[in-house]
């Protein structure tokens, strides 16, 4: 998967490959996916959500120019793969999920895998995570059609945030935050399932 879907695609940094050679995708997919984990699509996990195709992990992944050393904050936990290839390459990993079954099904799953280094929050992404801010990276695997203001504020100077935005479809684009400001980047054109809001919070 790595050598002829990602390397051979243009993703060059060797922290992110050798992530990925390390992550076991068939243990993030339903049981009756395990023969198509490592296949060159994404896969339905339930609740309208989908583990992205390999190669969109490794590009987002790479997109991020995270460091070792690196505190990343990623909205949308879903089925926990890109969660546990940033939490290979970053010292930290904060991810938020809106459904309840897909955060709690990720923690088990990552303490399982011995992913000490990831915290897991049940909640609404637009939000961010502010109590553990600021954040070098962050990244969004859902998309929504605007970028949540909570997310910049968190994101410290110099670092990058990965995001899909549109409707039906989306751009992948990365933010760099610099003394001037954002430093935007449209990068692919993507398809993601919505960012969903928790509109409850709004009354």
């Amino acid at each position: 998967m790595v050598e002829t879907q990602i390397a051979a695609r243009g993703i060059r940094d060797p922290r992110v490959l050798d992530a990925m050679r390390r992550v076991p995708r068939h243990a993030f997919v339903r049981d009756r996916d395990v023969g198509a984990a490592y296949g060159d699509h994404p896969l339905d996990i339930g609740f309208g959500q989908t583990i992205s195709q390999p190669y969109i992990v490794g590009y987002m992944t790479e997109a991020l120019a995270l460091a070792p050393a690196s505190r990343v904050l990623e909205i949308g936990t879903g089925s926990a793969y890109q969660t546990a290839v940033l939490a290979e390459v970053a010292a930290e990993v904060f991810t938020i999920e809106i459904v309840p079954e897909h955060a709690e099904r990720a923690a088990r799953l990552l303490q399982a895998l011995g992913y000490a280094n990831v915290r897991v929050r049940t909640g609404d992404g637009y939000a961010g995570w502010p109590d553990a801010a600021p954040f070098d990276g962050i990244i969004v695997t859902a998309a929504p059609d605007h970028v949540p203001p909570a997310l910049v504020d968190q994101l410290r100077p110099g670092g990058r945030l990965v995001i899909p935005i549109g409707r039906i479809e989306q751009d992948l684009v990365v933010f760099t935050r610099t003394p001037e400001g954002l430093r935007e980047e449209d990068r692919l054109a993507v398809r993601f399932v919505p960012l969903v809001r928790d509109e409850s919070r709004d009354h």
